[in-house]
């Protein structure tokens, strides 16, 4: 992509990850310096400042004091690199009504003008997949934010993240061995249990599940919570998303990314998604807008590879859509009208100039 079709420091960042995971760039060298490398390629300081911070944060560089920044991203040590554990992380409280949630004047005025506009159609009940009007709305949101090109056919609404934990269950099957994250949150474990499935717990590193762990799993489905991992605050780095999707190779495996939160990611740029660089059709992403509207809004969406398909109309296309049409009518407007970005922006800007970092819940 070139330049003047993005920010300059966006294009800079992608074009030296490109270069780190090719190998032109291997794991333990150096750099080159920001000044360097702004005079060899006509840019500012400060781009090459927010080219290698975004390295940093994403886990393919890291800045060494008085040293200069290194390359820290190796694909041939996949499952095979020494790792510790976290330290122990004691969650926060989650306030009922947190920062992050709309504005209520905000959403009230929405609210107002899907009524005004749809009228009746809110008495309708929706297609069992979910409204069009928003699954068309959230495939091009997810298009231009998160780097996945998924049509709406490809797109689920349910009410919130338990329930569709379940429909993976559902369409995946009761005799697949389920693994997930040790600790993760604990409603992902009570769901699978409560379907009657099995789990193997995966102990977390610092830098995501550990690679033994990974390897030695008998499971054939995972589910991950790349982002930031809750309660441990585990966010996987470059390296472990490359394996989970290395793990995920295999015959009839499956990978269920739970992308909760990561709208509020501080990085100028949204980390890449596994289902957008899954080479294999083989990643359910999942996420939510308890967070990013409100807590009160129990809608989430899953998002199935399009080889799914068939097997989610066979098993779980009966089901009815969960979730009320005018809520899913305001959940468009907002994300159509472009609000619902705004809104996530101001938070990344609010925080970004705090400096402050995100908790989970």
């Amino acid at each position: 992509m070139s330049m003047n079709r993005q920010p300059a420091y966006v294009a800079l960042y992608e074009l030296l990850r490109e270069e780190i995971r090719s190998g032109a760039r291997p794991c333990g060298s150096r750099l080159p310096s920001r000044r360097t490398l702004s005079r060899d390629r006509g840019i500012s300081p400060v781009t090459v400042d927010h080219s290698y911070e975004m390295l940093c944060e994403e886990g393919y560089a890291e800045a060494r004091p008085r040293s200069g920044y290194y390359v820290i991203y190796r694909e041939s040590d996949l499952f095979s690199r020494p790792e510790s554990l976290p330290s122990p992380r004691v969650p926060a409280p989650v306030p009922v009504v947190s920062r992050e949630s709309f504005s209520f004047p905000s959403l009230a005025r929405v609210m107002r003008r899907v009524l005004s506009e749809y009228g009746d159609a809110i008495l309708v009940k929706p297609p069992n997949a979910g409204c069009p009007e928003l699954r068309e709305a959230l495939s091009r949101y997810l298009a231009r934010s998160r780097g996945i090109r998924a049509g709406a056919d490809q797109i689920l609404i349910g009410s919130g993240a338990e329930y569709l934990y379940g429909l993976v269950v559902e369409m995946l099957g009761r005799e697949r061995i389920y693994g997930i994250e040790s600790p993760s949150y604990e409603k992902i474990e009570q769901v699978y249990r409560a379907k009657g499935v099995r789990c193997d717990l995966l102990r977390l590193g610092r830098d995501g599940i550990l690679s033994s762990d990974l390897e030695g799993t008998v499971a054939s489905v995972l589910h991950i919570t790349p982002y930031r991992s809750f309660p441990s605050g585990v966010t996987a780095s470059a390296s472990k998303r490359r394996e989970y999707l290395a793990w995920g190779t295999r015959p009839d495996r499956w990978l269920v990314e739970d992308d909760y939160e990561s709208e509020f990611s501080l990085l100028r740029k949204s980390e890449d998604t596994l289902f957008a660089s899954a080479k294999k059709e083989n990643v359910i992403y999942l996420n939510t807008f308890s967070r990013t509207v409100s807590p009160s809004f129990r809608t989430g969406y899953m998002v199935l590879p399009a080889g799914l398909l068939p097997l989610f109309e066979k098993r779980i296309g009966f089901y009815s859509c969960s979730v009320p049409a005018f809520e899913q009518y305001v959940l468009a407007e907002l994300i159509d009208s472009g609000e619902f970005e705004r809104h996530i922006n101001r938070i990344r800007r609010s925080d970004r100039k705090a400096g402050s970092g995100r908790i989970t819940g």
